[in-house]
């Protein structure tokens, strides 16, 4: 008998979820022999793109794909689901400030949180996609606390595909010879990709890539500016490299990851490395399959990495009180 997964995706007439929501829907996430049903939720001006998104994903045929639900009411969307992607959030103006865009966006997350305490399966997993993703996922996990605290989690895993790509590029191997990337802290340009901690084919990245300048003044701001560079040659926001993070974050989630590896995810912190319990923070993770990440410990930093650690925990910790007022408890 097959198993049915429920997946509701916020923002789903979007250019992000229009890559993801295929690829939820092919099998590649849940197996061939999982049933998928799409809860897609929307504001009401996009619904009627979101049905031709409907109307497509039924041409395509896929045997995993069991049914599609398009509405613009959270407790719908959220019904029953196993696993939330609040993808939907609003874009950074010109000119805005990181603080207007947290202020403008918490709102969203506070109902969302609730909602989906309120009509979640038990084991519901949610990933917060919609930036600033860290503190909307705070927002949203305290605003929904009957949901277990380590449910929560904020994509860093697209950080950290850009910093493996990046590495392997220097290094002149191909991405699957770099392991053990971290992302620490902040989904936003004050990241740490850390490569200290970083293998190529085994061997301590630093050990491959010996230029310490190189690492330090251009592999870090290249991986922390990278959406800005993105947006700059484009002209709009990372989209199916964004889906492909938000999938392989749910794939490492429930396949567990590769023995002797990690990968990076924002969890809700109990403490690990000295972050304060209850900020949403980039960790090394790994899962073994169940749907539970665990953060990887005893990690070192040197005295770089210490200074950018700190950074980027100082930038989340601004980010919270900007927001306390969207905190309750």
């Amino acid at each position: 008998m097959s198993k049915v997964v429920r997946v509701a995706v916020t923002g789903a007439a979007g250019r992000v979820s229009s890559s993801l929501i295929v690829r939820l829907a092919s099998g590649e996430v849940f197996g061939p022999d999982t049933k998928v049903v799409l809860q897609l939720l929307e504001l009401p001006v996009a619904l009627k793109n979101l049905e031709g998104a409907m109307y497509e994903l039924q041409d395509c045929g896929f045997p995993t794909l069991q049914d599609v639900i398009v509405t613009d009411d959270a407790d719908k969307a959220f019904k029953d689901c196993n696993w939330a992607l609040l993808v939907g959030a609003a874009p950074r103006g010109p000119g805005e400030q990181r603080s207007d865009l947290i202020k403008k966006n918490g709102p969203i997350f506070v109902g969302q949180g609730k909602a989906i305490a309120k009509n979640a399966a038990a084991d519901v997993r949610i990933l917060v996609v919609g930036n600033p993703c860290n503190t909307n996922c705070l927002i949203a996990q305290r605003n929904g606390r009957e949901v277990p605290a380590d449910r929560w989690h904020a994509m860093t895993r697209l950080d950290h595909n850009r910093a493996v790509s990046a590495l392997a590029a220097k290094a002149g191997v191909g991405n699957a010879a770099v392991t053990c990337m971290t992302i620490w802290g902040n989904h936003s340009n004050t990241q740490y990709p850390d490569f200290t901690n970083a293998k190529v084919n085994g061997k301590p990245a630093t050990e491959v890539v010996t230029d310490r300048a190189w690492l330090e003044g251009t592999f870090v701001p290249a991986t922390q500016e990278r959406g800005k560079f993105i947006i700059d040659t484009t002209k709009v926001s990372s989209s199916f490299s964004a889906a492909n993070g938000a999938i392989d974050h749910v794939k490492s989630c429930v396949r567990g990851t590769p023995a002797g590896d990690w990968t990076s995810a924002a969890l809700v912190s109990k403490g690990e490395y000295g972050v304060p319990a209850g900020l949403v923070f980039g960790y090394p993770v790994t899962a073994t399959g169940n749907g539970d990440w665990k953060v990887v410990d005893g990690l070192k930093l040197d005295a770089f990495g210490q200074a950018k650690f700190k950074a980027t925990l100082d930038e989340l910790l601004k980010e919270q009180e900007v927001v306390k007022d969207l905190l309750p408890g």
